[in-house]
């Protein structure tokens, strides 16, 4: 491990980034060039004792779990991130449909939306990044271990996961999950992480092996859904998705038709979730 520089690579990143670039407000006196130390562990969900002593070259080597969240901190390049790893004493991780490296450009999207709800989701359905008005609407998303980062999994491992869906958005996405599964599982092939899903789920779900049976490869589907929410109640949402081809990644984004009942129940979504993720607080979870 290169302490030094990989003491001298972070704060040269961090001092590159400016706090509007990360969707965070500037406010006043600000001494430091670019963005704080306390900002950067906010944004990882770490806390901003052990990144300032990683920046400072006194950290214990960091873990691959810890360096991913660190180099969409500071909105690495793939390039870069390869870089990060391997001055941290790991081999540069594997450029897989899995990956859960985020392109910058699609974090810049995510920072200029944080009154919005927006997710973006690899193909195996892990959620990689939220924005705090998305973590209000669906809660923290980002926090799971092995199978159950995958959406797919949870949906059918876990029931309870469904409680914003009402039918007859249920089974139509069901349908949905699994069809995206069986794409990454054919794509990747008997090997892969997405076909492990398919051989856990076909074990443990007697309703993933029905829809799985049913072979579906496009489910038709609308854009516009309902939903109701623990807080706000019933919401009527439009559902865009923008596919990143490189990352092989999906941005999802959530908008309600302007001056109706939903925009006004986003909106007080959007407020919840500023008050429960002020700057320097970051996400609900805890890395170390």
């Amino acid at each position: 491990m290169e302490y030094a520089d990989l003491s001298d690579f972070l704060r040269k990143r961090r001092e590159a980034l400016q706090p509007e670039d990360v969707g965070m407000p500037r406010g006043r006196r600000r001494r430091t060039p670019g963005l704080r130390r306390e900002e950067v562990a906010a944004l990882a969900s770490m806390s901003a004792d052990y990144y300032s002593r990683l920046e400072g070259g006194r950290g214990p080597q960091p873990s691959v779990e810890m360096l991913g969240a660190i180099a969409r901190a500071l909105r690495l390049t793939l390039e870069e991130r390869d870089h990060l790893f391997l001055l941290a004493g790991h081999g540069t991780p594997p450029r897989t449909t899995r990956a859960c490296h985020v392109d910058p450009g699609m974090l810049r999207i995510l920072d200029r939306l944080q009154d919005t709800p927006a997710m973006l989701l690899n193909r195996c359905g892990e959620v990689l990044a939220q924005t705090p008005a998305h973590v209000a609407f669906a809660g923290e998303l980002t926090n799971f271990e092995g199978m159950e980062r995958s959406e797919v999994y949870r949906w059918f491992a876990h029931p309870e996961e469904r409680a914003l869906y009402q039918e007859p958005e249920l089974s139509t996405h069901s349908r949905l999950l699994v069809s995206m599964l069986r794409t990454a599982a054919t794509i990747d092939g008997p090997k892969s992480y997405a076909a492990s899903i398919v051989r856990a789920l076909q074990k443990l779900s007697p309703e993933f092996a029905e829809v799985w049976n049913a072979h579906e490869v496009v489910v038709a589907h609308s854009r516009t859904k309902r939903y109701r929410h623990p807080v706000v109640g019933e919401l009527e949402l439009y559902c865009e998705l923008i596919d990143n081809r490189d990352q092989q990644q999906t941005l999802i984004v959530f908008t309600a038709e302007p001056g109706s009942e939903s925009a006004e129940k986003l909106r007080l979504l959007s407020v919840l979730g500023s008050q429960a993720m002020n700057p320097g607080q970051g996400f609900d979870r805890e890395l170390i």
